[in-house]
């Protein structure tokens, strides 16, 4: 089959194969749950998975990767872009998937949460994630324990079992990525009320560093420290923010509407986790501390940092939705919003061309199995970093415990 033949997610994969175009540069590398896995483990007695909970991931940096909802990375995963939530009524930011560690139930690791991978292409250039986030306060205490009062006998309690979702009381958060080119991606998301009532909703998209500089034998480029700072917004854009990292190179973030810019640094809250001095003023929790906890002094007024999210906050009525536009680019937008629509259309498109020619006399059914199952595994890719000589020996710098 020559190139001219091929559908439009073919040809770029062919152009990736010959070394043309890198589509795969950015991808869904970032995982939504990174803490408690053995990578993480500072322990001394060698139990990695209660190392790191759940409760430490909004205040403790990670060492290896990093974690997110419906997120993205680039490959090396040095700049990171993922969406945080909040319903009004949790006890902290949605920034990453709850769950047991090996230890907390009766079926070993187990993520309490509900979202989808409904779609994907291989080259990255389409990807379509769905979070089902409860209007009602999460149930994070009830799960641990009647998930650690069951035996091995029982079914594990998941989380539709709390009645979270009663009254179709939830939202539905769709992420949406269509890819202009390698390193220019549009990305927007959707929040839908499934309730019976209005009902209020903070999102939160976030973009940091992945923090590659607070430990001293880093070496080489990834130990100087990169920055995010607010720029001028361009013309049809509400906001913007320029990201530049010693290795990746500058990528400007723009947002289509209106919100309250946040940034803080990708630091441990050492003062918080263990009673010791921190590394800045700014730390990584700041913007839980900053939404949920009315905190003063949380973010940097000066607006830079190694961490942003744009807050914005809607009440929105029963089957209505919000709706946030993105772009994501290494190259600076004069226009940046201007070809979304049709980037969005044609990449959704072009990937029902490219599953449709992959069982050509699939009936419906079939082609949808296909289709959702090759999408899971597409998104399933993750970031690992694994260094094992330094993993094995050590930090020269630790967690101060």
């Amino acid at each position: 089959m020559t190139d001219t033949q091929l559908n439009a997610e073919r040809q770029r994969l062919e152009e990736q194969r010959q070394g043309k175009a890198d589509w795969r540069l950015w991808g869904p590398y970032l995982a939504e749950r990174a803490w408690g896995t053995v990578r993480e483990d500072y322990s001394a007695d060698g139990e990695a998975w209660d190392a790191f909970s759940h409760e430490q991931a909004r205040s403790r940096t990670y060492r290896w990767n990093e974690d997110g909802l419906g997120g993205i990375c680039d490959e090396r995963q040095h700049l990171c872009f993922a969406l945080a939530l909040w319903n009004g009524r949790d006890p902290f930011l949605k920034e990453r998937a709850f769950g047991l560690t090996s230890s907390q139930g009766n079926r070993g690791e187990d993520v309490k949460e509900a979202y989808f991978y409904r779609d994907a292409t291989p080259s990255h250039s389409w990807l379509h994630f769905i979070y089902k986030y409860p209007q009602r306060a999460f149930p994070y205490a009830e799960l641990l324990a009647e998930n650690a009062r069951r035996g091995r006998d029982e079914p594990p309690y998941q989380l539709i079992d709390t009645g979270a979702f009663d009254d179709m009381r939830f939202w539905d958060i769709e992420v949406l990525y269509a890819k202009a080119g390698p390193d220019k991606i549009f990305c927007r998301i959707y929040a839908k009320n499934r309730g019976p009532d209005a009902a209020k909703i903070h999102l939160l998209p976030t973009l940091w560093f992945r923090n590659t500089w607070s430990w001293d034998d880093a070496g080489g480029d990834d130990a100087e420290r990169p920055r995010m700072t607010a720029i001028d917004a361009p013309a049809g854009a509400g906001w913007a923010v320029r990201a530049e990292h010693p290795v990746l190179g500058r990528y400007h973030l723009y947002g289509a509407g209106h919100c309250q810019p946040l940034f803080t640094e990708n630091e441990s809250n050492n003062a918080l986790l263990w009673g010791a001095d921190n590394a800045t003023t700014y730390v990584k929790d700041a913007f839980h501390r900053h939404v949920v906890d009315d905190a003063a002094g949380a973010v940097n007024p000066a607006l830079s940092g190694t961490k942003f999210a744009a807050w914005s906050q809607f009440e929105i009525a029963p089957g209505e939705h919000a709706q946030l536009d993105l772009v994501l680019s290494a190259e600076p937008l004069e226009r940046p919003f201007a070809q979304v629509e049709k980037t969005m259309a044609a990449r959704q498109s072009e990937a029902t061309v490219f599953f449709d020619d992959l069982l050509p006399d699939a009936d419906a059914n079939d082609a949808r199995i296909l289709r959702q199952s090759l999408s899971g595994m597409i998104w399933g890719k993750q970031f690992y970093h694994y260094d094992v000589a330094r993993w094995l020996e050590g930090d020269q710098i630790t967690p101060p415990v």
